[in-house]
């Protein structure tokens, strides 16, 4: 499991850029160009993360440059209008910052990117001090992780620790992040959280469980078919 990425921490942005609330918008404009990024965290005094400057809250600026809107169309579109006027960064951002932990899982972080609709957030300590940023880039990191590393992890943490002994009977596959487990377990029961444990591990694309229960004896069990008559079937 050594050098797997399993929070933000593993796979975040150390060197970030950042505004001050006083920046100007022109200078936006032109450290978000010569960075290639489409939105910025900006500080304050503190360094604490007050909010974020996007490309969203940027491109009003624009829309509404020769804006004919009627009473009406003003009061539906007040914020934007807000933004259009506005010309630094503490009168641009969005407040208060979507962020995230070093510690969040990447589950969990792309389940706040998802909730917010945002592509990227700022990572801050307890205090809120910027350590860094996280994008969806980086949430699919763990996706380049190796099938025979994947297989191993599955089969050691997963397979091992469920079913012990039986472990040695049970076929673990991988291919392009695919797990199939297959093979037979007496304590059916955890067949389904042996599925669960295998698709949270780092990597896995999707899980194929084929592990089933005891073949069965039919002249033990008269009344129930065995595997392989039912098959036949």
């Amino acid at each position: 499991m050594d050098g797997t990425p399993n929070t933000v921490n593993d796979v975040m942005t150390r060197r970030v850029l950042a505004l001050r609330t006083g920046a100007g918008f022109k200078d936006i404009v032109q450290a978000m160009r010569e960075w290639r990024v489409g939105a910025v965290p900006v500080l304050d005094d503190a360094g604490h993360v007050v909010g974020v400057v996007s490309e969203a809250d940027l491109l009003p600026k624009e829309e509404y440059r020769d804006s004919d809107l009627d009473r009406y169309g003003r009061m539906r579109h007040l914020a934007e209008l807000a933004k259009a006027g506005a010309a630094s960064a503490e009168a641009l951002m969005t407040t208060p910052a979507v962020t995230v932990a070093p510690d969040a899982t990447l589950g969990h972080a792309a389940r706040v990117m998802a909730r917010a609709r945002v592509k990227q957030l700022p990572v801050v300590d307890p205090e809120g001090t910027l350590l860094g940023i996280v994008s969806r880039s980086d949430l699919l990191k763990v996706f380049l992780r190796g099938d025979a590393e994947i297989a191993d992890e599955v089969a050691g943490e997963v397979v091992t620790r469920l079913f012990g002994a039986e472990a040695a009977g049970i076929r673990v596959e991988v291919h392009d992040g695919v797990v199939t487990l297959s093979g037979r377990v007496r304590e059916t029961a955890l067949v389904p959280l042996a599925g669960r444990l295998a698709r949270a591990v780092p990597g896995v694309v999707d899980v194929r469980c084929a592990l089933a229960g005891p073949p069965r004896h039919p002249d033990l069990d008269p009344d129930l078919p065995d595997a392989e008559s039912a098959r036949a079937r």
